[in-house]
C-alpha cells in the first residue's frame, strides 16, 4: 500500500514533517519520497511543478489522487487506511469537536508565527517598521498564550484529550517550530510539557527534521 504513495518534502516543513507523522501513525512506512532543498530552489522544480504546481512543498500523491494541502492530505491518510494504525479521528463526539476545533485553528497559529520569523524575508528593508514588528510580536504572544490555555484545561495529555489525534499530527510541527526558533521553555511550561512528551513518540521521533539535527536553532522567539 505504501508504494502507491509519493511524498516531496522539506526539512523542518511543518506542512511536510504532519504528513510524515500521518504516515507513520497509520504504518504506511517505506513509501516513495524525497527530500529536496529549499535553499537550492528544488520546490520550483519540474518534478514538484508536474504535482504541486504551486512550486511549494510538500507535493503528495497517493496513486493517481494528489493532494498538496498537508492538511487535507492527513485527513486523506486517515479515512483511506482507518483500519490500521493509530486511529487519528476519534469516536467520543466531545474529542473529535475539539479535534477539528484545533486542526483548523492551525492555519491562523502558523501565520502569527511566520509573521514574525520570516519578516525580514518578506519585507523589503526600506518598508520595514519597529511598529510592525511590535505588532507581529504582541499577536504571536497572544496566540502562544492561547495555545498555552488550551493545553492549561485539556486532560489526557493530547490536543483533544486523552487519545493523540490528528490535532497533534498537524499542530505538533508548529509547536516544535516554535521551540526550534527559540520560544521560552518556562515562559509556557504546558506547551514545554507537551513538546517534551511528545518529542519522542516514534512517529515524531522517525520524522525529526534532519536539519534540525545537523545545525543549532535560533533565538528569534526568546522574548515572546
Amino acid at each position: 500500500m505504501a508504494k502507491e504513495i509519493t511524498l516531496l518534502w522539506g526539512s523542518g516543513s511543518p506542512p511536510c514533517w504532519r504528513i510524515m507523522i500521518a504516515l507513520e501513525e497509520k504504518n504506511l512506512q517505506g513509501y516513495n519520497q524525497k527530500l529536496l532543498s529549499f535553499e537550492k530552489g528544488e520546490h520550483k522544480s519540474k518534478e514538484v511543478m508536474d504535482i504541486n504546481p504551486r512550486g511549494q512543498l510538500p507535493a503528495f500523491k497517493c496513486g493517481d489522487k494528489i493532494i498538496n494541502e498537508s492538511c487535507g492530505a492527513c485527513f486523506f491518510l486517515e479515512c483511506k487506511y482507518k483500519s490500521q494504525g493509530t486511529k487519528l479521528i476519534p469516536d467520543c463526539d466531545a474529542e473529535q469537536a475539539l479535534m477539528f476545533q484545533r486542526v483548523f485553528e492551525v492555519n491562523t497559529f502558523g501565520d502569527k508565527m511566520g509573521n514574525v520569523i520570516y519578516y525580514n524575508w518578506k519585507v523589503p528593508e526600506g518598508e520595514r517598521h519597529d511598529s510592525a514588528i511590535k505588532r507581529n510580536k504582541e499577536a504571536l504572544t497572544a496566540e502562544v498564550k492561547l495555545w498555552e490555555g488550551y493545553l492549561q484545561k485539556t486532560s489526557g495529555g493530547f490536543l483533544a484529550g486523552k487519545n493523540f489525534s490528528l490535532a497533534d499530527v498537524i499542530v505538533f510541527p508548529a509547536i516544535a517550530y516554535l521551540y526550534r526558533f527559540g520560544l521560552s521553555e518556562e515562559r509556557y511550561p504546558k506547551l514545554a510539557e507537551y513538546y517534551k512528551n511528545l518529542m519522542n513518540r516514534p512517529s515524531i521521533k522517525a520524522t525529526w527534521p534532519p536539519t534540525w539535527k545537523e545545525t543549532p536553532g535560533q533565538d528569534i522567539l526568546k522574548d515572546i
